[in-house]
């Protein structure tokens, strides 16, 4: 053998050692890519313990309790005040408790707390207000069935110590999502739908809409009942709403206007089913929960929070336009819904006043009177729908402009109708 090719021998035989050495390094050292399976015990609810097994997806889900606007300044998680920035709040929601607070909502990891300050309730209030804010929801379910509705809310409180967490996602000896919020469960049922027989990627909404959607209480029992037996758009829940089911009128008659007033509660869930993502297949869990990495670790975000903080895990995957068009094109949708929502809000403001001085007049015409209110209902009702959900506008755009238009044409013919039973031409 020459000196030349002894030379190439050793040469190669040291970059086989060298390289062998870093692969043997690099395989010994890389974290799994996938999560080791480790159950927790059934009725477990404390985050933390969860976390001892999970620790990056707590350490995910801990990053709820920052406070902060959003990025395009819609919503967020700061708790002000809402009727601060919409004053028609306090003529709309007059004679109810949202008219006196009204906050915006924070992370999940406040959800008792806000629950316990919030001047909305009180002694007299019922369990069924505990419904979608702690895992202790299952075990008050079990134990009493829908009885729980009906219990004083201070007992449950005093018996909850867990907001919103794990347990309302997640069983714990599988980790496999579930859906742990009955009143959800008894709305698919009566549409044919069986929760225990959906995809993984079909739960990866469910999860968030077992929660994040329009409901009411029924007269009595206080029962959480969701009103999808029509349909899912706010013409439909309207149409369900006019049947009276379960002997529910209304959330409250307004004290000038006399018109027996629905309050929507965040209809997320109903506004993204009928939008695109919805339609196409894009899950809650897909834009709020973004699959992220540490080193070499996939995990599913539980820092439920905008996708704009999140655009190349939570947009990015699928849109090619880029963060900053992506930014406008939502910052776009969201300020043409806040400009269009607060014209509805002060117009069905003015259609109260209207109906409130007509009801006044002597002799007026009470068939006039009636039908100014009805419309007024279903204006409210579509203004409200709009201005309870969470993504102002975003998840749906199409239907809530749509949606606002006919609150403003409604007010505006319920304004006209106040006018023809005073037997004036303006008010």
């Amino acid at each position: 053998m020459s000196r030349k090719q002894k030379f190439l021998a050793v040469f190669l035989g040291t970059l086989v050692l060298f390289f062998g050495f870093v692969m043997v390094r690099v395989w010994a050292l890389k974290p799994p890519s996938t999560m080791k399976l480790t159950a927790i015990q059934a009725g477990e609810y404390d985050p933390a313990v969860w976390g001892q097994a999970y620790p990056l997806q707590y350490q995910s889900y801990l990053k709820n309790k920052e406070t902060e606007p959003s990025p395009t300044g819609y919503n967020g998680s700061v708790n002000y005040q809402k009727a601060e920035r919409q004053t028609e709040i306090y003529t709309n929601f007059k004679g109810n408790p949202f008219s006196k607070d009204y906050t915006e909502d924070r992370g999940h990891l406040y959800a008792l707390e806000d629950l316990q300050h919030s001047k909305r309730i009180g002694p007299a209030s019922k369990g069924a207000c505990i419904t979608c804010k702690t895992p202790a929801i299952e075990q008050f379910y079990n134990q009493m069935g829908w009885g729980y509705a009906n219990q004083p809310l201070s007992d449950l409180l005093a018996q909850s110590k867990h907001p919103v967490s794990c347990a309302n996602c997640h069983d714990p000896a599988t980790m496999n999502l579930r859906v742990t919020q009955p009143a959800f469960i008894e709305a698919l049922a009566r549409k044919g739908v069986d929760v225990t027989k959906a995809s993984r990627q079909e739960m990866r909404s469910y999860v968030c809409g077992q929660c994040h959607s329009e409901y009411y209480f029924a007269p009595g029992s206080n029962q959480v009942v969701f009103p999808w037996d029509n349909g899912y758009t706010p013409q439909e829940m309207y149409q369900y709403y006019a049947s009276q089911p379960n002997g529910f009128a209304q959330d409250f008659i307004h004290p000038d206007s006399k018109t027996p007033v629905l309050k929507a509660q965040h209809p997320d869930y109903e506004e993204w089913l009928n939008g695109t993502h919805g339609k196409f297949g894009v899950s809650c869990a897909d834009c709020h929960m973004p699959y992220v990495r540490s080193n070499a670790q996939k995990y599913s975000s539980h820092w439920m929070t905008s996708p704009l903080r999140n655009v190349h895990e939570s947009c990015l995957p699928c849109h090619t336009q880029g963060a900053d068009q992506l930014y406008n094109q939502v910052r776009a949708t969201q300020d043409n819904t806040w400009q269009l929502q607060r014209t509805a809000g002060l117009t069905v403001e003015r259609a109260h006043k209207a109906i409130a001085k007509a009801a006044a007049v002597s002799g007026a015409n009470q068939a006039e009177l009636d039908k100014a209110r009805e419309l007024l209902r279903q204006a409210q009702w579509y203004w409200d729908y709009v201005a309870a959900a969470n993504s102002q506008g975003f998840h749906n755009a199409v239907q809530e402009l749509h949606t606002l238009g006919q609150s403003i044409d409604l007010a505006n013919q319920a304004i006209d109708a106040a006018n023809r039973a005073a037997g004036t031409n303006s008010l």
